[in-house]
């Protein structure tokens, strides 16, 4: 039995429909799935497929309750959600989803559901695909500030704004699906008034209806894209950490080989062979964590050149657990930490000093890693930032503490003791994780995904 239409029913049912769009979208907007299939560039048929089952299947049950329960006219969304799929997916998707949601009104009797619904689909989805995407996702459901806009900018240059033409359109669909539904109203299902000003309304609902999971769905599109653009920069950042190296070291190198090419020619050779692997690793791609046992053979390079260049004022101590050589670190973690130890501790003093470097597992089990020199210390009164982070140290701990806290977040510590005179040790406390098992590929896979962006 069809319900009497009366104009409060129908001011009533405009308004649950805005709420029933908006609890549907948002709804399907916590959806982790629906949210990587709308937000895909390409999609598959099977992927399409799936976006268009999870948009239509909780909708066609309020077209069930529409036929089902009088007077409860707002469930049923059909012809809005038909052109919210055919601007966003096309016009075949558009076409599929229309179906589907026309097969409750053909069991009741309502033929003319699904003709109706395929040719919306076929319209909208023309038109999503002629427009650019930019003018689907920014559409307003606000239909005075668009009109305002409109005029605005029509009256500095005059042009077809392809949001009037939206709105224009859904609400002219809008009024032929009204006047079908006054003529054949056992046969096709559609808001109508005898009332001009109430048909008016119902007509500009539509574009409301519309544009609310737009609105909700490209807050999800906006929040990705800075997510996107997030990862992107801090690619980006932490690559250039861990290509930097001082320059002052570059240069002091290159004038010790030249200074050995005649008397000492073997010696030369062999600082431009470990100069070449450190150049080498600093060049290519690299991963975010490495085993300990590589970031040591890299730190061989470069503390070997160091001691050619410093002669015997430089010592170099390694106290390297065994069982921490498979535990994987942050890549170019020690280079500047034996850095700023060599240039800041040991070579303002005239004799030298040793370089300590220490591994092992504590008993909460977590790696640590210890770089300590017995040089000059810092002075009384001046910060750990301070010496950490001297204009011309390359990376610095700065840039270190900011890599750990990227990486690993509060479960890593990073301290620093110094005494003046007696030298300076920095702490390094991170988690355990295996280079070969399989908490070493979730960690590597989640800083891929966290670096480089999701597949889209």
């Amino acid at each position: 039995m069809k319900p009497v239409v009366t104009t409060t029913l129908i001011w009533i049912t405009l308004l649950v429909e805005l709420g029933v769009a908006a609890a549907v979208s948002s709804s399907l907007a916590r959806s982790k799935t629906f949210k990587a299939l709308l937000l895909l560039r390409h999609r598959t048929p099977d992927q399409t497929a799936k976006l268009v089952l999870m948009v239509c299947v909780p909708l066609m049950l309020g077209v069930a309750i529409r036929l089902r329960v009088a007077n409860f006219l707002a469930a049923d969304i059909s012809f809005e959600t038909t052109i919210l799929l055919g601007i966003l997916l096309g016009p075949l998707a558009a076409m599929g989803g229309g179906a589907l949601l026309a097969i409750p009104a053909l069991l009741s009797g309502e033929v003319l559901s699904l003709p109706v619904n395929l040719i919306v689909g076929l319209v909208a989805g023309i038109f999503g695909r002629i427009v650019d995407v930019e003018d689907v996702w920014s559409f307003s459901p606000l239909i005075d500030l668009s009109i305002y806009r409109w005029v605005t900018r029509n009256l500095r240059r005059p042009h077809l704004d392809r949001q009037i033409l939206l709105l224009m359109l859904i609400s002219g669909m809008a009024f032929l699906t009204s006047q079908l539904g006054r003529l054949r109203p056992r046969r096709f299902y559609a808001l109508y008034s005898h009332d001009w000003a109430v048909e008016l309304l119902i007509c500009l609902c539509a574009p409301v209806v519309v544009g609310i999971p737009l609105k909700i769905w490209n807050q999800i599109r906006i929040e990705q894209k800075l997510e996107e653009q997030t990862r992107l920069l801090l690619e980006a950042k932490l690559d250039a950490l861990q290509r930097q190296i001082n320059p002052h070291f570059l240069f002091n190198t290159l004038n010790s080989i030249t200074s050995l090419v005649r008397s000492k020619p073997e010696l030369a050779r062999e600082m431009i062979v470990k100069l070449g692997n450190i150049l080498r690793i600093l060049l290519k791609d690299r991963e975010a964590f490495v085993p300990f046992s590589e970031e040591l053979a890299f730190t061989d390079d470069y503390l070997d050149i160091e001691v050619v260049r410093f002669g015997e004022k430089l010592r170099v101590v390694k106290e390297i657990a065994p069982e921490t050589l498979a535990v994987v670190v942050p890549s170019m973690l020690l280079q500047p930490l034996l850095e700023n130890s060599i240039k800041h501790g040991l070579e303002p003093r005239i004799e030298g000093g040793t370089v300590t470097l220490r591994s092992r597992i504590t008993a909460e089990g977590r790696l640590l890693v210890e770089v300590e020199d017995d040089g000059v210390g810092m002075a009384p009164g001046r910060s750990p930032a301070g010496y950490i982070a001297r204009p011309g140290t390359g990376i610095g701990m700065k840039n270190v503490r900011e890599r750990m806290h990227v990486l690993y977040g509060d479960s890593a510590e990073v301290e620093i003791e110094s005494r003046p005179g007696r030298g300076t040790k920095v702490k390094l406390l991170m988690p355990v994780v295996e280079g070969t098992g399989g908490a070493w590929v979730e960690m590597r896979d989640a800083v891929a995904g966290a670096l480089r962006g999701f597949a889209r």
